[in-house]
């Protein structure tokens, strides 16, 4: 599986996504900085991924750094401020920068040389432990997909995303696996083209049928009985299910229940966010208009236009059919439910 970003000979190593399907280039990043850069800027995105990158940009700014003891500990807080103030929707980041935070206490007393190996080991951990959270929820998600099963999904959410094998992505291909896929569509993700760029280029590579469609096409598939299945992955879930995804997740739900569709959401328990009580609390990230009113350096809308770009929609949680992660499978009522799933074995 394509690695996502990683810590390699004392530099944060990740794909350019913004240059995929195109070209694959790695850039090396050599401090916390540059790395809340990266994921500001997008050559990394996806909620787990920046997650990961964060944490690896922690424990990036504690190898670099010469300090000892409290002008240590500043420091990292300094890069954990840096690397929170980067992209405000995506829970998984604030989850990953407090863990890190939290085992930067613990660390402190047994000395520098101590805070700066095991922050490197904490980091490695959580890449390796969202790894396995997308391939138990792969196999979870799979057994809830149809035979032949044609499934709609929306931006990537795949091993771009995350530390690897995906979220929807990964259920899709475990199901995949498993000879149960027919065919994915892939809304190609406007303004950013994450389904178009990232979606089809992961799936094309691992040889599973894939077939791009603008995004306002799917309802006229759905009528025409194309699609048997949505899955999407999730940037915050709030305590009552009500999920903030990629713009136009919220379409896809209502059209999906206008079809008779289910709508799985797939996402690892770093997504919940059980002290937000729902969507309406969840702040949405407004983009550059640039990333609408261009493409390919060519303006395609007229100046003078306004031009709104959020970034993320909420989707109801009366629209969701079933939240799985590592865990298990939420369905409503969800305010039980997650909570559930995210207090068992814990």
């Amino acid at each position: 599986m394509l690695p996502t970003v990683g810590f390699e000979d004392g530099a944060v190593v990740l794909i350019d996504q913004r240059l995929l399907p195109g070209e694959e280039v790695y850039v090396r990043c050599g401090n916390a900085v540059e790395v809340a850069k990266a994921i500001k800027d997008m050559a990394i995105r996806g909620a787990p991924a920046i997650g990961v990158a964060a944490a690896f940009g922690i424990a990036l700014c504690a190898h670099r750094s010469s300090a000892e003891g409290e002008a240590l500990r500043s420091e990292i807080e300094a890069a954990c401020a840096t690397l929170g103030a980067t992209r405000p929707t995506a829970v998984n980041l604030f989850w990953a920068i407090d863990r890190m935070r939290r085992r930067l206490v613990q660390l402190l007393p047994k000395g520098s040389a101590a805070v700066r190996e095991g922050l490197l080991a904490e980091a490695l951990a959580i890449d390796a432990e969202d790894v396995a959270a997308c391939r138990r929820m792969g196999d979870l998600g799979a057994a809830m997909l149809p035979k032949d099963a044609r499934v709609l999904t929306h931006c990537n959410a795949g091993a771009l995303a995350t530390a690897g094998y995906g979220t929807a992505l990964g259920v899709i291909r475990s199901a995949a696996r498993d000879g149960k896929i027919r065919e994915v569509l892939a809304d190609e993700t406007r303004p950013y083209l994450q389904g178009a760029r990232l979606t089809a280029w992961e799936l094309l590579r691992d040889g599973i049928p894939t077939t791009v469609i603008a995004d306002n096409m799917a309802g006229h598939l759905m009528a025409q009985k194309r699609v048997d299945a949505v899955i999407v992955g999730a940037d915050r879930i709030a305590a009552n299910g009500d999920v903030a995804n990629k713009i136009g997740t919220y379409t896809l739900a209502v059209l999906a229940r206008e079809h008779g569709l289910p709508f799985y959401v797939a996402a690892p328990l770093s997504t919940f966010d059980l002290e937000t009580p729902s969507g309406d609390r969840i702040p949405i990230e407004e983009r550059a208009p640039e990333e609408v009113t261009h493409h390919g350096g060519r303006r395609l809308v007229p100046e003078g236009a306004g031009v709104r770009n959020p970034a993320f929609d909420i989707t109801p949680n009366r629209l969701v059919t079933a939240i799985v992660c590592e865990r298990g499978v939420a369905r409503a009522p969800y305010v039980e439910s997650l909570a559930s799933l995210h207090t068992a074995n814990s």
